[in-house]
């Protein structure tokens, strides 16, 4: 018989109660309202996202990273197992308890993702700290630029959408540095994302973790 959830910390939202949950050591659940937004039994596509963006930066000493959303930290924990010692990853992160979950409860299941040294953690919009690195010179660019939110591109997504619109796309573009990779984690394939993206110059791949049943997919777009 399965163990029932025990509720860890609560924080309401405009969206309804944030919760954290756990029933085992290892087994820890994230809702919002009625929604299951994460398990950590289950987060094969957030581990692929996070190797796909920065396969090949092992090598570069300098490597920085962006990361959209914290989440409970696996795909952080991928990124900084593709990362040299000095590699700088930055996350941007709305909700300031995330953080305090990953660092406190979560933080054995990433093996400290949200605690190491090279992570620099910011409150912030992702989509408006990309655009701010895109329009500011003076700024530092990304070698790979990586979204793992919970809510993906979907079909019913619009062109001028804040994150997925073609003016989003654009601005990942200009922050990126020459054949940098943008990589978003799909709960499904959106085609209209897909071309949105080549129209901006990207060549686009788009795999999907596992094999059976439901597969969610990376959207891995690299500058030509």
């Amino acid at each position: 018989m399965a163990q029932p959830w025990k509720i860890i910390d609560t924080v309401e939202t405009d969206e309804g109660p944030l919760q954290l949950r756990q029933r085992g050591k290892k087994d820890f659940l994230i809702t919002i309202g009625t929604q299951v937004l994460m398990n950590s039994m289950a987060h094969l596509s957030e581990v692929a996202l996070g190797h796909l963006a920065c396969d090949g930066l092992l090598q570069r000493a300098d490597a920085r990273v962006l990361v959209g959303g914290l989440g409970m930290g696996f795909t952080l924990r991928a990124v900084l197992d593709r990362l040299s010692p000095t590699a700088r990853i930055t996350v941007a992160e709305l909700n300031p308890v995330m953080i305090d979950w990953c660092r406190g409860p979560l933080a054995e299941v990433t093996d400290g993702a949200a605690l190491d040294p090279r992570v620099d953690i910011e409150i912030t919009d992702v989509a408006e700290f990309v655009r701010r690195h895109a329009d500011d010179k003076g700024l530092a660019k990304f070698d790979a630029i990586v979204f793992d939110l919970y809510r993906g591109p979907h079909a019913k997504t619009a062109r001028k959408d804040p994150l997925y619109g073609s003016q989003a796309i654009d601005n990942a573009k200009r922050a990126l540095k020459p054949g940098g990779v943008f990589a978003i984690w799909g709960e499904n394939y959106d085609e209209g994302f897909d071309k949105r993206l080549q129209s901006a110059g990207f060549s686009v791949s788009t795999p999907r973790p596992g094999r059976g049943g439901l597969r969610h997919v990376v959207f891995l777009a690299r500058l030509k």
